[in-house]
């Protein structure tokens, strides 16, 4: 993987996270103390975080630097969706049941 596809797809994940927690750029910047442009040149994948910074986004953001580096969840995250499942009632794991099943065998076509 080149070094600029590496960059653009921990942009994405970071990109995706943190609209998922319904932060925008600006919010994110003011959490780790830095700058809007800092947050928009990383999660366009044209500048590198350096390790404090990505220690300080995993924290803000919930996840691992697994995750951001490399889109591989941890341990953590895991037990962090199961217990999201656990509380649902029982007909609607269910029907994550079947969504995730449906997902399986799309990617495996």
């Amino acid at each position: 993987m080149t070094d600029e596809k590496f960059l653009r797809d921990m942009g994405a994940r970071i990109h995706l996270r943190r609209r998922e927690m319904g932060l925008t750029q600006e919010r994110l910047a003011e959490l780790m103390d830095v700058s809007i442009q800092m947050i928009s040149n990383l999660e366009l994948g044209k500048k590198a975080i350096r390790p404090e910074n990505l220690a300080k986004l995993c924290t803000i953001l919930g996840v691992s630097a697994d995750y951001l580096l490399r889109g591989t969840r941890s341990d953590l995250e895991f037990s962090r969706l199961t217990a999201k499942i656990a509380s649902l009632p029982p007909e609607d794991q269910s029907c994550l049941e079947i969504i995730a099943d449906r997902l399986i065998y799309k990617n495996k076509a």
